[in-house]
């Protein structure tokens, strides 16, 4: 057994009783499909954090952005993200993927290189703009690619992998500033922080050529030259017997197929109040370090990175721990309890520097678990691959307008450090959301009462019969919260299925 391997078994990489050949498989979908995704997120997070950068680095005094005119600025790219993203996963589930979001990367990357060229504060408007209308396809098509291909057991570990890499992005930006402003401002002209957008630009144009060579689609439709014809049949049967649908087609069927189940507007809501509440880890906290005279532009842009640092790690040990758990919720619970306490203590204020520090900080390690929200949706949207893929688009859509209009409300920048408004709107939205986290499986648990299992329907439809049940029954009710956050009997079952 090699290194790797001896490593792979320690972290569970992989289930342990997976059989060597799928085992292999495994390892190239890895290499295929988190290769691109992860660099493509990358650039585009490197992309959106030059703004941030950019601001603190003298964009603000170069473009005369004072009041609130950044937080528009912000908001425009929010706009032009929100327009695209639910008809851009439709399309993507029939066009290749391989050449549609290499296709959007080059794009938005030309976008960035014209903001390093505006001379006023409507250019950057326009920029933003179409900096966020082309970079829609990325996070939305890439987290539908990457929910596509694996199973229960191994979607926690990899959404990790993803996820870490939009604060690895946020973290290059602040040192490429850094280096910017200290290195290149006034080079041939420019000021440090134009200089950041077109060094921005020179990395992620080349990454969408990975895209065309690696990017392999989904499953039933990967014509990916480093999968056997035999390998491409496992992917798809090995994600039938976990309760994962093949592709159904769009039809007029689908807008009844999102629309006429609870679990999107369950995960709209659950999922956007998760996802906005630890807000203070970023743009606030990055105000308030520079709100103090005792640390240079350099000094904020490298201490602002340190809450992508404590999400990073956070992001892999959550993954990593639901996975093994076989559990969702369980994750996001703790993590939502650290949210409410640290926002409550930025609320209070009137506290030691280093206590401030600490919920900052606090906020950043809460936003691993926040990764763990699009794997809990695949799963309890397992049995259609298109309202899969549309549903996540539609839950990030919901973060997108509230990142147009929460800012501007809460966090406007005049109101910079203290934002007491802000404050009370995280630590009220942190209380629903800790309330709201069970409701998908007491959902769940009501259907299969009423003899609705999706995951058997799935079975059913791809021709994979039932040949015998064995039961035990354990509890009162019969039922209990299954490992990946769904609902199953809370039984024994043994399930003899046979391939027709």
């Amino acid at each position: 057994m090699g290194v790797f391997d001896r490593f792979a078994e320690i972290i569970d990489w992989y289930p342990k009783d997976m059989s060597k050949e799928e085992r292999h498989l495994v390892y190239k979908i890895d290499w295929l499909v988190l290769s691109f995704s992860c660099i493509a997120f990358f650039t585009k997070n490197l992309d959106v954090s030059a703004l941030s950068n950019a601001y603190y680095a003298g964009m603000g005094v170069d473009l005369n952005l004072d009041d609130n005119k950044f937080q528009y600025a912000n908001s425009m790219y929010y706009v032009g993200y929100a327009i695209f993203q639910i008809p851009s996963n439709i399309v993507l589930t029939r066009l290749p993927a391989e050449y549609y979001l290499p296709a959007f990367e080059v794009m938005w990357g030309l976008f960035t290189l014209g903001t390093a060229f505006v001379k006023s504060y409507e250019q950057l408007l326009v920029m933003r703009f179409f900096v966020g209308f082309t970079a829609t396809a990325c996070w939305v098509g890439n987290a539908h690619i990457v929910n596509s291909w694996y199973t229960r057991q191994e979607l926690g570990k990899r959404n990790a992998i993803y996820g870490c890499v939009y604060p690895l992005g946020a973290m290059f930006a602040g040192y490429l500033q850094a280096a910017a402003y200290n290195n290149l401002d006034g080079a041939h002209g420019m000021a440090g922080w134009r200089w950041l957008f077109i060094i921005c630009t020179i990395i992620t144009i080349p990454c969408a050529a990975i895209g065309v060579f690696f990017c392999p689609n989904v499953p039933d439709r990967t014509r990916s030259r480093y999968l056997t014809e035999r390998e491409k049949q496992l992917c798809v049967d090995r994600l039938l017997k976990d309760g994962f649908a093949k592709t159904k087609g769009i039809g007029a069927s689908l807008f009844k197929r999102i629309f006429g189940n609870w679990r999107i507007y369950v995960f709209f809501v659950v999922g956007n109040l998760y996802w906005m509440t630890p807000y203070p880890s970023g743009l606030p906290y990055g105000l308030w370090l520079k709100s103090k005279p005792q640390y240079t532009v350099s000094m904020v842009n490298n201490l602002s990175t340190i809450t992508y640092a404590a999400t990073i790690v956070s992001t892999m040990v959550c993954g990593f721990y639901s996975d093994w758990r076989q559990n969702r919720w369980e994750t996001m619970m703790y993590g939502g309890i650290l949210i409410l306490i640290c926002n409550v203590i930025l609320l209070v204020w009137n506290v030691p520097d280093g206590a401030k520090f600490f919920a900052f900080v606090g906020l950043g390690v809460a936003n691993g678990p926040t990764n763990l929200i699009v794997p809990w949706l695949a799963e309890f949207m397992s049995h259609d691959l298109e309202a899969r893929s549309a549903s996540i688009a539609i839950v990030n859509v919901g973060w997108v307008v509230i990142n147009c209009v929460v800012p501007i409300i809460a966090w406007p920048i005049p109101a910079a450090p203290r934002f007491f408004g802000g404050y009370i709107w995280s630590v009220v939205m942190s209380v629903i959301e800790i309330i709201l986290l069970p409701l998908p499986m007491i959902l769940e648990r009501q259907e299969l009462k009423k003899g609705i299992n999706y995951a058997q329907r799935v079975l059913e439809e791809s021709g994979i019969e039932v040949a015998g049940i064995e039961e035990k029954t354990k509890g009162v009710d019969g039922l209990s919260l299954s490992e990946t956050g769904q609902v199953t009997t809370e039984k024994e079952v043994e399930v003899k299925t046979i391939a027709v």
